[in-house]
């Protein structure tokens, strides 16, 4: 039977959450002098989850893979959020082991591109594998950047995040956002455990940021949701915008992300005024396209 590629990981992700814990939030006697490293005590989280310390070392050492029973007692000890427990139950499970290290390309399926050009005023696009950019329409252009600029290689979400200065002003709370795009990418790389380019592109911004570094070690994860954003455009000025997700039901793997405002309020006017300014001052297309792998 292959090895688990998620062990390491797995391994990593548990050392990060037990250096968030201190022993007094479980009810363990408190040291009066400061402990040389944060958090949780191998054999304090073994005692907790009734294992054997040698036996929870070697699991944070990714040589063993531990049974659903540990993992529930664990991720009870650790405190793990909901998104967090699957996170773990991904990184111990098998079904990565069975996905094929290079996949078909994406393309954007042809419902969701329907959807972008009848979505009027509506900035939308839609994220693959990875948070690549597989479509989009003027809206977004005009709110984001003229993706249609980008090599279709390097069209992705969280590269741009990173590598583009315009978007660290266009988001007030910058480091939460990218902080978030992290988190959901580290959430993806469970389940496709041996995906080359998710790697490479890992391995590209962690050496070309340290932030993304720092982020990245720290095994947050989370799941695309709703969530409201701020930004400062450089044409129309401040905007309070939902972010929300359609998924597709053809290929899961794909989501319609779009950006909308409360009717009436002084960022719907605003979205209304960036899509004329597209029209009459870019002339994008109603959609565009991209493939990429």
């Amino acid at each position: 039977m292959p090895r688990n590629p998620n062990l390491n990981e797995l391994g990593e992700f548990l050392k990060a959450r037990r250096a968030e814990l201190n022993p007094g939030d479980l009810g363990l006697p408190v040291d009066p002098q400061p402990r040389r490293v944060p958090g949780l005590r191998r054999q304090e989280v073994a005692l907790l989850a009734a294992v054997s310390t040698d036996y929870y070392t070697r699991l944070e050492q990714g040589r063993i893979n531990p049974s659903a029973p540990v993992l529930g007692a664990l991720a009870n000890v650790l405190r793990l959020s909901e998104n967090q427990r699957a996170h773990l139950f991904h990184l111990a499970g098998t079904d990565a082991l069975q996905r094929p290290r290079r996949r078909p390309r994406q393309q954007a399926q042809p419902e969701l591109l329907r959807l972008l050009r009848d979505l009027g005023t509506t900035p939308a696009l839609v994220l693959g594998r990875r948070t690549d950019i597989l479509a989009w329409n003027s809206q977004a252009a005009a709110l984001l950047t003229d993706f249609g600029r980008i090599p279709v290689k390097r069209r992705n979400y969280i590269r741009l995040l990173f590598s583009d200065p315009s978007m660290r002003t266009l988001y007030q709370d910058w480091e939460n956002i990218a902080r978030t795009a992290v988190a959901q990418l580290r959430t993806e790389a469970a389940r496709t455990a041996g995906d080359q380019s998710l790697n490479a592109l890992v391995g590209e911004l962690s050496t070309q940021d340290e932030q993304f570094r720092t982020w990245w070690a720290g095994h947050v994860v989370t799941r695309l949701c709703v969530r409201t954003k701020q930004l400062n455009h450089p044409v129309v000025g401040p905007l309070a915008l939902d972010w929300a997700t359609l998924t597709s039901t053809t290929d899961p793997e794909q989501h319609l992300i779009t950006w909308s405002a409360e009717p009436g309020s002084p960022s719907d006017d605003a979205l209304r005024l960036l899509a004329s300014w597209s029209a009459t001052s870019r002339g994008l297309p109603s959609a565009s396209t991209g493939t990429v792998a």
